[in-house]
């Protein structure tokens, strides 16, 4: 019996015969012949058949054994001749839309209906060799780092950050929340492994309708011990998002090339502005005047974007110092204006994709803290306890993966980087 050969093996097996299974991905009957293209995880392939030919429907599963023979025409320059086509599942029922267009001719609502086979359109598909590639390079380029994987708990006893936007849910009984976020137990674990990261699922119950936020995303966070303050985290991001996209580049050159995308560059230095200069650089140029607000609006960080793009030449900005008011409780502050925070947020063409910064690491800083904001310690003693047996000074940040692979593909909605997206609307499939 022949063993498989996959589609983009083809090339390499030219006058031999061949044995390639996957997905009828298109029909063509012709007066004198007929072709049948089939699709695999790597590729198409061109089989030839006689005109009267039974040719089974688009998205069957099949087997297809003949002989590999070379024709520039054809997919990969290599077509099956000479070629028997089994069956391997029922006569599939025809989607909603034709996968073999090279564009799926479907709105956004109907293609998250059908995400079952949607996804198998080969555009689609390369999105998430994308993600794939993205969550490699960032483990190979924090265990090059020293950096330990951890898997935290998503059922927990408290909110990380707050008792609003989380999703409770019964707990044998009692009150439970899905996670927001692995900070808590990524601090602890800093204890532990001094550098820790972790992909996983987070959970947002944010009443938020936009093309930038779901109720359940990855987060790709890390969290590092005995830094001098936020810039050293700074640094090991730099590091991280550059492995990504050399991750990318390696790993995902075929669905790069099939999506026409070509990847930015990141500087050895990411330009930095402070929140105080970056309010000023609005009030200058945009005859809007954001000065004594807390936070950056949208339009802010797409303007700061293009900015860092027109004078630095970069598509990564790193806007540091947010108000400690909008800021976590465990944020550290600035020394020198305490007002301020050593945060930061990473900006990546137009959108925040990265936020971090320092952390706290003093167990009375802590109570300090959570008595300022009127919140009780007692929900986090399992928390506090860490920093109470002594904690180095440490800080982290979390990348949100949807939205990465989004502004790296030039894509305005993240659920189009999502596989099968929860939001304020959607919970099925």
């Amino acid at each position: 019996m022949i063993s498989r050969t996959l589609a983009a093996e083809l090339p390499t097996r030219v006058g031999r015969p061949v044995s390639v299974a996957g997905w009828v991905h298109r029909r063509r009957a012709l007066k004198s012949v007929s072709f049948l293209v089939l699709r695999d995880r790597t590729g198409l392939a061109q089989v030839v058949l006689p005109a009267a030919a039974d040719l089974p429907p688009e998205e069957t599963v099949v087997r297809v054994s003949g002989l590999a023979t070379a024709n520039p025409q054809a997919p990969g320059g290599v077509e099956i001749t000479d070629a028997v086509v089994a069956a391997l599942s029922e006569h599939a029922t025809a989607p909603p839309f034709d996968l073999y267009r090279p564009v799926l001719g479907a709105t956004l609502p109907v293609v998250l209906d059908n995400a079952a086979v949607a996804l198998r359109h080969p555009r689609l598909r390369a999105r998430f060799a994308v993600t794939s590639a993205s969550t490699a390079g960032f483990r190979s380029a924090l265990d090059g780092a020293g950096f330990t994987e951890v898997h935290t708990p998503k059922i927990v006893g408290s909110a990380t950050e707050s008792g609003a936007n989380v999703f409770g849910l019964d707990y044998f009984g009692g009150r439970a929340f899905l996670a927001q976020s692995p900070q808590l137990f990524k601090q602890v674990l800093v204890g532990v492994f001094e550098r820790v990261y972790e992909v996983g699922p987070v959970f947002r119950a944010e009443p938020h309708d936009t093309t930038r936020h779901l109720a359940q995303y990855t987060s790709l966070d890390a969290e590092l011990g005995f830094v001098a303050d936020h810039r050293d985290v700074m640094a090991v991001l730099r590091d991280t998002v550059a492995g990504m996209l050399a991750a990318v580049a390696d790993r995902a050159a075929d669905a790069l090339g099939l999506l026409g995308v070509e990847l930015p560059g990141v500087p050895a230095e990411i330009p930095v502005v402070h929140f105080t200069e970056a309010q000023e650089l609005l009030a200058r140029h945009t005859g809007e005047d954001p000065r004594g607000e807390p936070d950056l609006a949208p339009a802010h960080e797409r303007w700061l974007s293009d900015w860092a793009s027109r004078t630095h030449g970069s598509d990564f900005l790193y806007v540091t110092g947010y108000p400690m008011a909008k800021r976590p409780f465990y944020t550290h502050p600035d020394p020198e204006r305490p007002e301020y925070s050593n945060s930061f947020d990473l900006l990546f063409r137009g959108v925040e994709l990265v936020t971090g910064g320092q952390r706290l690491h003093r167990y009375s800083d802590y109570l300090t803290a959570l008595s300022a904001r009127g919140q009780d310690p007692e929900p986090y003693r399992g928390y506090l306890d860490a920093f109470a047996h002594g904690m180095p000074p440490h800080g982290g940040f979390a990348i949100g993966l949807e939205r990465w692979a989004a502004r790296l593909l030039g894509l305005r909605n993240v659920r189009e980087t999502t596989l099968f997206p929860r939001d304020l609307n959607r919970l099925h499939p």
